[in-house]
C-alpha cells in the first residue's frame, strides 16, 4: 500500500513539475514573440501618451524577470490576470468557454468510445467477410476527412437544405443566460447542441474503432482462445472476455484524445460558432489579447497532463504486468 502512495506522490510531483516548465515556456514565448498588446488600446482611439499608462495598468511596466515572478505565484493561486480585450479575470472567460467545450466534446468523446468499443469487437471477429471490408471502407473515409469538412457538409444539409437545426451557435439570439446551467437547461440548447454532436461523435468513432479491430484480432489469436473454441465455449462470451481484455489500448487513447480534442477544437467551434475554448483562442490571438491567451493554453496544457496521467495510472492499475513492473 505505502508502495502506491509514493508511485501516486511520484505522479503529481512530475505533473506540477512538467507544468510549471510549461507555464515558464509560455510566459517567455507569449512576450517576446508577440506585438506590443497596448496596440490594441490604441486602436480604439487612445494616444500613445497613454500607452505607459496603460502598462503600468496591467503590470507591463515591470521588469520581465518580476513579471514572471508574479505571474507564476498569482497563477497557482488562481490569478490568471485581467484580459485585455474583456477587462474581466482571465479565469472567469477560460472556465466559462472550458465548460462549453466540455458540454459538447465529453459527451461525443464518450459515446464514440462506447460504439468503438463495440463496432471495433465485432469487426474483429468477422474479419475477412464482407462485413469487416465494407465496414474499414466506411472508417477509412471518416478518418481522412476533416473535422471542419464534416461539418460544413453536414450545416449545408440538415441547416441550409433541410433547415432541421440552426446554422450555429449555443442558444437563440438575444438570449443571455445568468449561468452555465440556466444556459443549458433548455430545449433551445439541445436544438442547437444535437448537430455538431452528432458529427463530433462520428468523427472521433474511426481512430478508436480501429484501436479495437487490431487489439482485437490480436486477442482472438491466443492459443487460449483456440482451447475456448475447441471445449465449445459459447461465442458470445468469447466475444465479450475478449472485447474486455483488449480494451486497454483503448483507454490509452482515451486519454490523448480528450486532452487532444480540446486544444483542437477551434475547426469545429469555428464551423458550428460554438462559444468555446478553442474558438477564444483565435479571439484572443487577434486581439493581442496574451493574458487570455495564456491561461487557455495553460489550462489546455494542464488538461492534457492529467488526462494522459491517469490514463497511464489506470492502465498500470488494470493492467497487473505493468503494475508488477
Amino acid at each position: 500500500m505505502s508502495s502506491f502512495f509514493v508511485k501516486i506522490l511520484l505522479k503529481i510531483i512530475s505533473v506540477v513539475i512538467l507544468f510549471y516548465i510549461i507555464l515558464t515556456f509560455q510566459f517567455f514565448l507569449f512576450r517576446l514573440a508577440l506585438p506590443d498588446p497596448t496596440t490594441i488600446f490604441l486602436r480604439e482611439g487612445l494616444s500613445p501618451e497613454d500607452r505607459e499608462l496603460i502598462k503600468k495598468m496591467f503590470g507591463l511596466d515591470q521588469p520581465l524577470h518580476i513579471q514572471y515572478i508574479s505571474y507564476i505565484v498569482n497563477f497557482f493561486k488562481g490569478d490568471m490576470g485581467i484580459s485585455f480585450l474583456y477587462k474581466v479575470p482571465v479565469s472567469t472567460i477560460v472556465f466559462d468557454r472550458l465548460l462549453n467545450t466540455a458540454i459538447i466534446l465529453i459527451p461525443a468523446i464518450i459515446t464514440a468510445f462506447i460504439i468503438a468499443w463495440k463496432l471495433g469487437s465485432y469487426i474483429a471477429w468477422h474479419r475477412g467477410k464482407f462485413v469487416e471490408k465494407i465496414s474499414v471502407v466506411w472508417i477509412m473515409i471518416i478518418h481522412s476527412a476533416p473535422l471542419f469538412w464534416l461539418g460544413m457538409i453536414a450545416l449545408l444539409f440538415f441547416s441550409v437544405q433541410l433547415q432541421i437545426f440552426p446554422i450555429g451557435g449555443m442558444r437563440t439570439p438575444p438570449y443571455q443566460a445568468a449561468n452555465f446551467l440556466e444556459k443549458i437547461l433548455h430545449i433551445d440548447f439541445l436544438y442547437h447542441w444535437i448537430l455538431p454532436y452528432t458529427i463530433l461523435t462520428i468523427y472521433f468513432l474511426s481512430t478508436p474503432t480501429l484501436i479495437m479491430r487490431t487489439a482485437m484480432i490480436t486477442t482472438l489469436g491466443e492459443d487460449f482462445i483456440n482451447v475456448l473454441e475447441a471445449i465449445g465455449h459459447p461465442k458470445k462470451k468469447i466475444i465479450r472476455d475478449t472485447a474486455r481484455y483488449s480494451i486497454l489500448p483503448l483507454l490509452t487513447q482515451g486519454g490523448i484524445t480528450i486532452g487532444l480534442a480540446f486544444g483542437g477544437s477551434i475547426a469545429f467551434e469555428t464551423v458550428f460558432s460554438w462559444p468555446g475554448i478553442g474558438r477564444e483562442i483565435l479571439i484572443a490571438f487577434n486581439n493581442l489579447d496574451y493574458p487570455l491567451a495564456q491561461g487557455i493554453f495553460a489550462v489546455l496544457s494542464l488538461a492534457v497532463i492529467i488526462s494522459n496521467t491517469t490514463v497511464d495510472m489506470l492502465y498500470s492499475y488494470l493492467d497487473p504486468r505493468i503494475r508488477r513492473g
